[in-house]
């Protein structure tokens, strides 16, 4: 053999993946460009003032609707993963464009809080539909050689999408909020119009998949929990912190809480001779535990959510209401003067093009939110190589702990200068936590249970967006704008934020400690 014949020859990276995960990755900038094109102006939307297009919630009503329709995105995509696996990955991307395209269209309709809850819980149920599909695509078109590659650039599509959505939302909200609608529903067309034309599904065992029935996976969602008496415990705690955020006072949904729990305890002492009898019906067993370590890792991880979510809850309106972004725009100001003047030249009017940027005489807030996609699209990689050999926990605590840090920064100031560097700190810690909670939920799982807990991650992320949806109402309704009856005193809001998130850190690592000193038989370290 010649030594020409022994060179290995290079395949292009387009050629080592198949033509569905190309697909799969355009589909999710698409995706992400309609989802993150709202919902990162969603907050000011909601609580913009009417005049302006808005519509005038307060910022109680605005975390409800955020935290309930990003919780219940997050909780289905099992449900609908299902559904995918038997009727197909094709009709499912194209039966989630069917929703989440009239959907948008609506958005634009409703004037007061149920009706904007209502067709907003409609747009998540379309991107739950889509999320698992998608997924599964691109785990389905790698192997054990292309798979970290292969996921690594689709998460820097989901960030790229994320970054151009809000990016065109905010040119043109500029003239009529409607138009924000229209975008993210025309980046969902182009998402159906390739799945529709270029999509074709990945090899699959279509028969042994399709035979997940429904039934089966609710009851695998209740076997992470435990059974069926604790999962309507816990169900009925959630029930009540929802209700609370709007609809009931402190003192009557507390001891609600407390009279429901003790109710529960009562029962199990009267049903313990029915444990681990399978002919009663689930509702006369002692509750039951299920996985419980990865139930308190996810719980631990919500806390993390509950944090980070408030870069796209609770931001955008501190931007509006309090910052002072005129050293940012003493700053570019030269340089915005010679591209509008360049274009001037060339007989273009730009008279108003301030209205893509500038409202009311301030940089729009979105655009500053923006920078956390921009820094992760720079950043991720260096990020990742930089502590590729840290151990995941340690990467989450130290990621969580940055976030405690960029926070704080917000009492140094309310100038442009200082949000930006606080967006950009906050990159950081996201891209050293979230990238690597996966990989450590997997080192905890034992083998034979590595898909069930890689399979129910998205609860804590779920979980996040409903805590932190009801938080960040909750917390901007009390401490911020006199005049929306506030107390006017922001600072005390991002403190109660970075002490949420330094609760996290301490708590993982109090969690490590125990899961090293209690190793689960058959798991891994």
């Amino acid at each position: 053999m010649s030594d020409a014949a022994a060179v290995p020859i290079k395949t292009s990276i387009w050629k080592q993946f198949p033509g569905a995960f190309w697909c799969a990755n355009v589909m999710e900038i698409f995706e992400r460009m309609g989802w993150y094109g709202f919902y990162a102006v969603s907050s000011l939307y909601l609580t913009g003032a009417v005049a302006d297009g808005g519509l005038g919630l307060s910022s109680e009503d605005r975390g409800v609707i955020q935290g309930l329709a990003t919780f219940f995105l997050y909780l289905f995509p099992a449900v609908f993963g299902a559904l995918a696996d038997r009727y197909g990955f094709k009709r499912m991307f194209l039966a989630s464009c069917t929703v989440m395209i009239p959907g948008y269209l609506l958005l634009g309709i409703p004037s007061g809080f149920w009706g904007f809850l209502m067709v907003y819980f409609l747009v998540a149920i379309g991107h739950g539909m889509f999320k698992p599909v998608v997924i599964s695509t691109v785990a389905k078109s790698t192997n054990e050689k292309t798979g970290s590659m292969g996921f690594g650039i689709f998460y820097m599509m989901v960030n790229i999408g994320g970054f151009l959505g809000p990016i065109v939302a905010g040119i043109v909200r500029g003239w009529d909020w409607q138009y924000v609608f229209y975008a993210s529903a025309g980046w969902i067309v182009l998402m159906g119009v390739v799945a529709l034309i270029f999509y074709k599904e990945p090899p699959r065992d279509a028969e042994a998949e399709g035979k997940r029935s429904l039934g089966e996976v609710f009851a695998g969602m209740v076997a992470v929990v435990g059974n069926g008496r604790f999962f309507l415990l816990v169900a009925g705690l959630l029930f009540l912190l929802v209700m609370g955020s709007k609809w009931l006072e402190p003192i009557v949904y507390l001891p609600a809480a407390a009279i429901w729990i003790a109710a529960n305890l009562l029962l199990d002492l009267v049903l313990r001779g029915n444990r681990g009898r399978d002919d009663v019906h689930w509702l006369a067993q002692p509750m039951k535990v299920g996985e419980g370590r990865y139930l308190v890792f996810l719980v631990l991880m919500a806390f993390f959510w509950t944090s980070f979510n408030q870069i796209f809850m609770t931001l955008p309106e501190y931007i509006r209401d309090y910052a002072d972004t005129s050293d940012l725009i003493h700053s570019f100001g030269p340089m915005a003067q010679a591209i509008t003047g360049m274009f001037t030249k060339m007989g273009v009017d730009t008279s108003e093009w301030g209205r893509a940027v500038l409202e009311h005489g301030q940089v729009k807030p979105e655009h500053l939110i923006n920078l956390n996609a921009f820094g992760i699209i720079i950043g991720q990689v260096g990020i990742a190589y930089l502590v590729r050999k840290v151990a995941p926990l340690t990467a989450i605590m130290l990621g969580s702990f940055i976030t405690v840090i960029s926070f704080l920064l917000y009492l140094v100031g309310q100038g442009g200068w200082i949000i930006v560097i606080a967006i950009l700190v906050f990159s950081i810690g996201e891209m050293l936590a979230s990238p690597r909670s996966k990989e450590y939920a997997g080192r905890i799982a034992p083998p034979e249970k590595v898909g069930m807990y890689m399979g129910y991650f998205y609860w804590c992320v779920a979980l996040g967006n409903l805590f932190g949806g009801l938080l960040s109402g909750e917390m901007y309704q009390h401490y911020g704008p006199v005049e929306r009856g506030g107390t006017g005193s922001p600072n005390m809001m991002w403190i109660v934020f970075a002490g949420l998130a330094m609760v996290s850190v301490v708590l993982l690592y109090v969690y490590d400690k125990w899961v090293q000193a209690h190793p689960q038989k058959g798991g891994a370290e």
